[in-house]
C-alpha cells in the first residue's frame, strides 16, 4: 500500500494499531533515519548463561509522581526474580538529558538508562553504549521500533515505548463551547480557541509550550504552516513558513489563548484540574492528567485530535515520539541488557506496563492483543495521530539539543517583546546551521 493510500484509508481499531506499529511510523522512520559516526565499545551478548549481578537503572519517570510507582513495580519484579539490586537515578525530564550526558561522559554512571529515542546519536557519539542488536534479534519488535531505536545503523537501544505526540481535548469543556466539531484548519482553531476563551473562569483554550525547556513544540507547527526545517543539509528556519507560524503563536500568546510559562507537566497539571481544554502529549499523559485530576471521570472525556492544517487537504502533523533502553558499558551492564529485553519484549511484563501506564508497546503481539485493540483512547491516537507522524528532521543530528535550545530561546524572545518573529527566525536558522556545519 502506498503512503498516500495508508493515510486515507479507513481505519478499524485493528488497522489503526497495525499502522501505529509497522505502517506509517517505519516509513517516516526509515526515511529520517539518523546518520552519523559513532562508536560502540561492544555488542552485548545473546544467549548463554550468566550471573545476574547489582545495576543501575536511569529514567525521568522516577521523578514523576503518576509515572514513578509504575516504572518501580517493574523494577521491584525484575530485582525479586534475579536476587539482584538495582540502584535507582533519576533526574527530571528537562533536565535529564544534560544530566545523564554528563555522567556518562564523566564514567559515573553504568547501566540501564530510559531514554527519548531523539537522544541517541548525541549518546551513541560518547562511544559508550552497547550494541544491542543480538538481544533484540526474534524478539518480535516492529520494524520501525527498531529503526527508531538504531542510530547509523547500530541498535543502541531496546524500544519500549514507540508513538507520537498530537493533541488532547476535554470533549466535555469543547462541548460547552458549542465546539460540536473539532476545527480542522488553523483559521478555523483560532477561532475555536476565542469560544473556549469566551467561557470565562480564567480557562485556558490551549495550554500549549511557553517555557523554553519545552519550545521545541513549536517545531511542529512550523511543519504545519509548511517548513521542512532542514532540506538536503540546509536548515530552513527563517523562511516565510517558520516566520508565519512564530507570528501566528505569538498571536495566541498575546490573546491569552496559550498562557506563559508552560512546559508540558504545567500543561497536565492544567489540564487536569479542568483549566485548560487542550494539550499537546504522547499517550503517557493520559494516565498522568487522570491520576492528578479530582474528575473521576476525566479518562471518558479525554479525546485525541488530528492537528489543524494550514489549508484543507493538507496532512495533519504529528511529531513521533518514543522511548528505548540503552546499555552503557561498565559494572552490571550484562544484567542490565538482560533487563531491558525482558521489559520491552517479555510479553505478559509488556502488557502489564500497558495497562498500568497506556504506553504503545514496541512489540507485534502486544500490539495486536486484546489488551491494545481494544482500548479506545489508544486506537483513536494511533488513527488520527500516529499513522501521520514523522520524525524530527534534528534528530539526525548529535548537536539536535542545542539546535532545539537556540530555536526555543529565539521563539521565547519573540513570546515576550524582545525580537521581531523575522529577526528571531533568521537568527534561530542561522546558529543552527553552524551547528550543523
Amino acid at each position: 500500500m502506498s503512503e498516500s493510500q495508508l493515510l486515507t484509508s479507513p481505519m478499524t481499531r485493528r488497522r489503526a494499531l497495525q499502522i501505529f506499529g509497522i505502517g506509517a511510523a517505519s516509513m517516516t522512520l526509515a526515511a529520517c533515519a539518523p546518520t552519523g559516526t559513532a562508536s560502540t565499545p561492544g555488542a552485548a551478548a545473546a544467549g548463554g548463561s550468566f550471573t545476574p549481578t547489582d545495576f543501575a537503572f536511569s529514567s525521568w519517570s522516577l521523578t514523576e509522581e503518576a509515572a514513578a510507582p509504575n516504572i518501580q513495580a517493574l523494577l521491584e519484579k525484575y530485582s525479586g526474580a534475579k536476587d539482584v539490586a538495582i540502584e535507582e537515578v533519576s533526574f527530571p525530564y528537562n533536565e535529564y538529558f544534560n544530566q545523564l550526558t554528563l555522567q556518562v561522559r564523566g564514567g559515573q554512571f553504568a547501566g540501564a538508562a530510559h531514554v527519548d529515542v531523539a537522544w541517541l546519536g548525541a549518546l551513541a557519539a560518547l562511544g559508550k553504549l552497547q550494541d544491542v542488536s543480538a538481544l533484540t534479534e526474534g524478539r518480535g519488535y516492529t520494524e520501525s521500533a527498531l529503526t527508531a531505536a538504531q542510530f547509523d545503523g547500530v541498535q543502541y537501544g531496546f524500544p519500549w515505548t514507540i508513538g507520537a505526540i498530537g493533541l488532547v481535548t476535554n470533549s466535555e469543556i469543547l462541548q460547552k463551547a458549542g465546539i460540536d466539531e473539532f476545527p480542522t484548519t488553523i483559521d478555523d482553531f483560532e477561532s475555536a480557541l476565542k469560544d473556549l476563551k469566551g467561557l470565562g473562569g480564567g480557562l485556558i483554550p490551549y495550554a500549549a509550550s511557553t517555557k523554553a525547556a519545552q519550545l521545541k513544540d513549536i517545531l511542529i507547527w512550523m511543519q504545519t504552516f509548511g517548513s521542512p526545517l532542514v532540506d538536503d543539509g540546509t536548515v530552513t528556519i527563517g523562511d516565510d513558513a517558520s516566520v508565519e507560524a512564530v507570528t501566528w503563536y505569538k498571536s495566541l500568546y498575546d490573546q491569552g489563548l496559550i498562557a506563559p510559562d508552560v512546559d508540558r507537566f504545567d500543561a497536565r497539571s492544567l489540564f487536569a484540574q479542568g483549566r485548560a481544554a487542550i494539550y499537546d502529549d504522547a499517550p503517557v499523559g493520559r494516565g498522568a492528567v487522570t491520576g492528578e485530576s479530582p474528575d473521576p471521570d476525566l479518562g471518558s472525556k479525554l479525546d485525541p485530535k488530528s492537528r489543524p492544517v494550514l489549508k484543507s487537504g493538507d496532512t495533519p502533523r504529528a511529531l513521533v515520539w518514543g522511548g528505548a533502553i540503552v546499555v552503557v558499558d561498565g559494572e552490571g551492564a550484562q544484567t542490565a541488557a538482560d533487563f531491558g529485553q525482558w521489559v520491552t519484549s517479555d510479553l505478559e511484563t509488556v502488557l502489564e506496563d500497558y495497562e498500568r501506564r497506556g504506553l504503545p508497546p514496541a512489540i507485534t503481539e502486544a500490539l495486536e492483543s486484546d489488551e491494545v485493540t481494544s482500548d479506545e483512547f489508544g486506537a483513536l491516537f494511533s488513527e488520527r495521530i500516529t499513522a501521520t507522524a514523522t520524525t524530527n528532521p534534528f534528530w539526525a543530528y548529535p548537536q539536535y539539543a542545542q539546535i532545539e535550545t537556540e530555536i526555543a530561546e529565539r521563539v521565547q524572545a519573540v513570546l515576550v517583546g524582545q525580537q521581531s518573529p523575522a529577526d528571531a527566525m533568521a537568527a534561530a536558522g542561522e546558529a543552527a546551521q553552524k551547528l550543523i556545519d
